[in-house]
């Protein structure tokens, strides 16, 4: 019986949670904090719900029974849409043969055929299960390739949890970060100064997406310069592709700027929300990815491997990424209108697959987490301080909707201002 059959009701913009009330309350007795990490809503407006029920397609339901037009998509796995349904039958057909085994399957080796084929600078790939996973991996096999210690990387970036790149130092050291060299992001000039002998490899996301941060496109002449710099140095090229690989080219993320890094860390959407990451390189350090010791128990496992090889056939077919660009089109273009009469400056960053909106003179997005509030109360699910994600089940209904939302929060943005 799920949670919602148990009998309590709510609606949709009442402050009637019962349901996620009590979780909370019975998280907060056995998990630190109640909840931990991105997925923590104790900072946002008060009927943000924190525990979920289910999701299909472009929707989600919370545990009272609220459905939402999703535009965070679980923070990026979710690129077909939930419950995929091809991808859904490769996972059952997968999972009545087995899983986590005593080594891995075939799918192991179909998945890394399959994605060296696609990823134009990759000849060899290694799989794990998050996104720190594999940046951490690449930068580990930098090292081994060059002998060097520093890893460059731009101010804000978000590039994993580990202690090496966590943006929150609770628990770590000086000594774990003593190696992390920081430059800004489209600005080789500030490449070229922290450059030394030292420099093992220079990591980099396909576009700036900090955090509570305008998005930033990649100049192509910076991702260019980069290359350039690293085959100067003998330095590795990584890229970060952990949150856009898959959503803005079918191919990593640089494939249609021409530029190809020599190793490139992924996650998220590669599995259609099955727990998979990968590495993927270049034959320049294949002997040194072959000297590492790395592993993890369920790192080979076979069902996430099925739901990923499941993700890039239909990714290829239906040209969804093709899908996804139009309807952020469609969503940024509505937005633009609404907040125009609406009487609001605000700034629309990013790709349209990624979008992220942002309101001129917002301090500490005030504005935004009173926006995104309005649009909870009206069927839409974002997040005020990070992109959004438009996945390809996104339908007509669920743009109308997702547009409904976003006019009536703006609406009651501008009643609350006066």
């Amino acid at each position: 019986m799920t949670l919602q059959q148990q009998g309590v009701s709510s609606s949709l913009g009442g402050a009637s949670r019962p349901i996620d009330a009590a979780l909370r309350q019975r998280a907060a007795a056995v998990i630190p904090g109640g909840m931990y990490g991105h997925l923590n809503m104790a900072s946002m407006p008060a009927d943000y719900p924190q525990f979920f029920e289910s999701a299909r397609g472009a929707r989600v339901t919370d545990v009272d029974g609220r459905e939402f037009v999703d535009l965070m998509c679980s923070w990026g796995p979710v690129l077909l849409g939930h419950h995929h349904p091809e991808v859904d039958e490769a996972v059952a057909r997968q999972a009545a043969l087995g899983d986590c085994l005593d080594g891995p399957s075939a799918r192991m080796v179909e998945l890394a055929e399959r994605l060296t084929g696609v990823v134009t600078h990759a000849e060899w790939a290694m799989f794990q299960k998050n996104g720190t996973d594999a940046t951490t991996l690449c930068c580990m096999i930098a090292r081994a390739a060059t002998g060097r210690r520093k890893i460059l990387v731009a101010k804000g970036a978000y590039h994993g949890a580990a202690p090496w790149c966590t943006p929150v130092l609770s628990g770590t050291t000086a000594e774990d970060r003593a190696n992390v060299v920081r430059y800004v992001y489209n600005d080789l000039e500030s490449v070229r100064e922290v450059l030394d002998d030292d420099v093992a490899a220079i990591l980099v996301s396909p576009f700036r997406h900090d955090a509570g941060f305008d998005q930033e496109i990649v100049d192509p002449a910076f991702a260019k310069g980069l290359r350039d710099i690293c085959d100067e140095l003998g330095a590795a090229l990584i890229l970060d592709d952990v949150r856009c690989g898959m959503r803005l080219a079918f191919g990593g993320s640089w494939q249609p700027i021409g530029v190809e890094p020599d190793l490139s860390a992924w996650s998220k959407a590669i599995a259609n929300g099955y727990p998979l990451a990968a590495v993927l390189g270049n034959d320049k350090f294949r002997k040194a990815a072959t000297t590492l010791f790395t592993t993890g128990s369920f790192w080979f496992a076979s069902v996430a491997m099925a739901a990923s090889l499941a993700t890039l056939d239909v990714l290829e077919r239906d040209d969804s990424v093709g899908m996804m660009r139009r309807s952020g089109e469609v969503l940024r273009a509505g937005i633009a209108e609404q907040a125009e009469r609406w009487g609001f400056e605000v700034l629309q960053t990013g790709p349209p697959q990624m979008p992220y909106m942002s309101f001129v003179g917002d301090q500490d997005h005030e504005r935004a987490i009173e926006f995104a509030a309005g649009a909870l109360r009206n069927g839409l699910f974002l997040h005020p301080r990070h992109n959004w994600f438009v996945s390809a089940a996104l339908t007509s209904a669920d743009l109308d909707q997702a547009l409904a939302a976003t006019d009536a929060a703006f609406g009651e943005l501008r009643h609350s201002l006066g």
